[in-house]
């Protein structure tokens, strides 16, 4: 598994960093599959610039054929330096291992203010490939911290499921949901939910947990027994 983590992409009046890491994947169709992106929140503090939400994105990709197994960096930071928007702070973190203190950094980048250098000096001595590619280059600290986030498995709201449209808004029939992979579980009981209808909101996001890609739901009527309708809920 080759991890893409990507960060400080955009601006108030671009597109946001979730939807150009799915552009992102699309642009490497060719030779690599995307598993799953998932996007982290990290810490929401004044003293952090950020355009709305302090969010990173994680691209989980696979090689395809030929592709060999290194992962495409000249074609990350190409696509990145084209398409990240005028006045961002673009970051790239690319490995195929993430080791244990690299997901301890993200976990403390939603907890407490760290710094690029913090970043820097962790990706160096682990062996992670990582670049600031414009501005002040603070993106290279959210993009450390999805690596590190995804890669730990239980986490933050999947934006990307394989390769599935994004289409799926509203009231869905929960067999639809479950055959995008997706489980959808109740959020009092955390038991599964395996018929009936769930509204899914503008779009499907749900969770990634235990390395579980996971719907959480309340019923909307007739209580938590018997219930056969939901509406989601979307975790951070």
């Amino acid at each position: 598994m080759i991890y893409v983590g990507i960060d400080d992409t955009d601006m108030p009046d671009s597109p946001g960093t979730n939807k150009l890491a799915r552009a992102m994947a699309a642009s490497l169709a060719d030779q690599f599959s995307c598993a799953l992106i998932v996007r982290h929140q990290l810490l929401e503090d004044p003293r952090v610039p950020c355009t709305s939400k302090n969010s990173a994105a994680c691209l989980l990709l696979t090689p395809l054929g030929d592709a060999g197994e290194e992962p495409p960096i000249d074609r990350l930071r190409a696509f990145l330096i084209e398409r990240s928007a005028e006045g961002s702070d673009p970051g790239l973190c690319v490995t195929e291992r993430v080791p244990e203190p690299i997901t301890a950094f993200g976990q403390r980048c939603q907890r407490e203010l760290v710094t690029q250098q913090d970043a820097r000096r962790l990706t160096a001595e682990h062996g992670l490939y990582l670049e600031g590619l414009g501005g002040t280059d603070d993106g290279v600290i959210g993009a450390t911290a999805a690596v590190g986030l995804a890669a730990q498995g239980d986490d933050g709201r999947v934006v990307q499921i394989g390769a599935w449209p994004d289409d799926l808004a509203g009231p869905q029939d929960i067999e639809t949901v479950h055959d995008r992979g997706v489980e959808v579980r109740s959020l009092t009981t955390d038991t599964a939910v395996q018929s009936g209808r769930v509204d899914v909101g503008k779009h499907l996001r749900p969770s990634y947990r235990k390395k579980k890609i996971v719907l959480f739901a309340r019923p909307m009527a007739g209580g938590e027994a018997g219930s056969d309708s939901w509406q989601a809920v979307r975790l951070k």
